[in-house]
């Protein structure tokens, strides 16, 4: 679909585009997402059928069935990212907006003021929905977006990125501000990376080889969407029944999403009650179980865990289980294992839940709800790029306003730094 041949060419009619999409105003904007919304109603037909190509691969490649779930596309869910499109183009725009402003003595007025990132290259795997979501989101920013999804999913991205393509052009405005990039060979990416005079961010989304292998080799900046290794810890003032559900929720509702539970934490006093209770739904749901020595002392045939257990995102139907002493057992556990991306307590004491969000790194801390919240539409973002584990500009789940940054706009009369200077 892409008529350049190179990244730097394709890089380059995307920072041209660019110049027109920064200087779009807020109702352009929110008019060109809802042809976008639109058109991927429209070709929905085509896009569903495109995306039956790439499960009908990955299951015949022997993908474990959770992950072709990540891959999946039906009708339903095509329509939620449809919708996801149109709450992106509902936002408010972040571009423009005065952050700050004073009054220096000498009567300077300082503002702080959002602007576009400019050129964002999305580098992703298997998640389709990935596509159109980036796209809104870059766009609403005012930003333009290079997309390089994973081979697995090349032919429901391109249809996506056809509709999304289709609205601009009926908009008036230039396709390549939403470009994928159809090459999937590793040079490719490689070559995208070294465009440090082009791109002005690199956001990497999947497994930990594609995570390492951007963070490696890019000479532009790099925003991390790491491991989800989420953690439920079930304190002894838990609600039994609560902390039951959220681990339901968690762990069994989406298993290879990033924000499902890979670890359950008890502590000791409400192990003997409440693990038979969890063992037993769990395997209702087809969960395996892996154990320490005290958890497994509650039920017949757990497999046992190891520190690799704890430390993996198991992205699939088996959970890590830890008996512990108390809150402060728990997180040590989660500062030696977590990926600082979602931890979950059910707790009932105030004091102990303050404690554990406390001491948390994570992008996100959740008391007595589930992680499976940890999304950036869920938590009224409309969508998002993916969830930020690098601490920079921004950490935890992205959305519009986290594509923009802040400069500083200085207005005066004349002012000068040093009178009488010439």
């Amino acid at each position: 679909m892409n008529a350049p041949t190179s990244m730097r060419e394709l890089a380059l009619a995307a920072r041209a585009a660019g110049v027109t999409i920064a200087a779009l105003s807020t109702s352009e904007k929110r008019d060109a997402l809802r042809a976008m919304a639109a058109a991927l109603d429209a070709q929905a037909d085509a896009i569903l059928a495109a995306n039956q190509i790439d499960v009908a691969a990955a299951r015949g490649s022997g993908r474990r069935e959770a992950l072709v779930d990540r891959l999946l596309l039906d009708a339903e869910r095509l329509a939620n990212v449809a919708a996801g499109v149109r709450a992106v183009g509902d936002l408010p725009d972040p571009v423009g907006t005065v952050t700050r402003r004073e009054v220096r003595p000498n009567g300077l007025v300082v503002e702080r003021v959002r602007i576009p990132l400019g050129l964002i290259a999305m580098i992703y795997e298997s998640r389709p929905n990935v596509t159109a979501d980036a796209a809104a989101l870059c766009f609403m920013a005012g930003n333009v977006v290079l997309l390089r999804g994973g081979s697995e999913a090349i032919h429901s991205n391109r249809a996506i990125a056809n509709a999304l393509q289709d609205a601009l052009r009926a908009s008036g405005l230039p396709a390549a501000a939403i470009t994928l990039i159809d090459d999937l060979r590793r040079e490719a990416v490689l070559e995208l990376l070294q465009l440090s005079d082009l791109v002005d961010l690199a956001i990497p989304r999947g497994g930990p080889e594609l995570i390492r292998f951007v963070a490696e080799h890019a000479r532009v900046p790099v925003i991390r969407h790491y491991q989800g290794v989420c953690h439920l810890y079930v304190d002894a003032s838990a609600d039994a029944d609560l902390a039951l559900a959220l681990l339901i929720d968690g762990k069994t509702t989406r298993p290879a999403v990033c924000n499902a539970l890979e670890t359950l934490l008890v502590h000791v006093d409400s192990a003997p009650e409440f693990l038979p209770r969890a063992f037993a739904r769990l395997r209702e749901c087809g969960v395996e179980i892996r154990g320490c020595e005290r958890s497994r002392a509650l039920a017949d045939g757990l497999m046992p865990a190891s520190d690799d257990d704890y430390a993996a995102e198991f992205l699939d139907l088996v959970i890590a289980v830890r008996v512990v002493d108390d809150v402060d057992a728990a997180i040590a556990h989660i500062r030696r294992f977590g990926s600082d991306h979602t931890e979950v307590i059910a707790a009932r004491d105030a004091v102990v839940s303050g404690k554990f969000v406390g001491a948390m790194r994570s992008a996100v801390v959740m008391v007595n709800a589930s992680s499976r919240f940890s999304d950036g539409g869920e938590l009224g973002l409309g969508a998002e790029i993916g969830i930020s584990t690098t601490r920079l500009h921004a950490y935890g789940p992205m959305g519009a306003e986290a594509l923009t940054i802040e400069r500083f706009v200085v207005r005066g009369e004349g002012q000068v730094r040093h009178a009488g200077s010439h």
